[in-house]
């Protein structure tokens, strides 16, 4: 499993919008400290604000603010609304019998399921708070 430019992208945007509390951020901000395009960036905090972790404000001295506090948001939550499903195989992304007919006897499931625990016990307990801390000891060039 890869996480995408997307998925990449958003947790960079939230990260910006989390160092500056109490203003809003322009998109063009962090499009520039990240050498990416304004309107990927639109794409990205679009999904973001639809999910409400995000709010927008108009006007000269608006952009992007969190709708919450830092720590209330989990890098997996921030990557799920971005990519999706973070399971390395189809299978294990339904609560039903499963579109997999071989489940059943189905050897590697045991693996799969380990692996997409692992991945969600790392996503699901690091928090936006925790990667801003983490970004707050790097020179500003670390972002780019």
């Amino acid at each position: 499993m890869k996480i995408s430019t997307r998925g990449r992208y958003a947790l960079r945007m939230m990260i910006e919008f989390g160092m500056n509390p109490d203003g809003c951020t322009k998109i063009s901000q962090v499009a520039e400290r990240l050498g990416v395009s304004d309107k990927y960036l639109e794409q990205i905090v679009s999904l973001l604000h639809k999910a409400g972790y995000v709010r927008s404000t108009r006007g000269a001295q608006g952009g992007y603010t969190l709708t919450r506090d830092p720590g209330e948001y989990t890098v997996g939550m921030i990557l799920r609304v971005t990519e999706g499903s973070l399971s390395p195989v189809a299978c294990l992304d339904t609560d039903e019998e499963g579109i997999c007919d071989k489940k059943v006897c189905c050897s590697t499931l045991s693996l799969w399921q380990q692996m997409k625990d692992a991945i969600d016990e790392v996503v699901d307990h690091m928090t936006l708070a925790d990667l801003i801390e983490e970004q707050k000891k790097k020179p500003d060039e670390a972002l780019m």
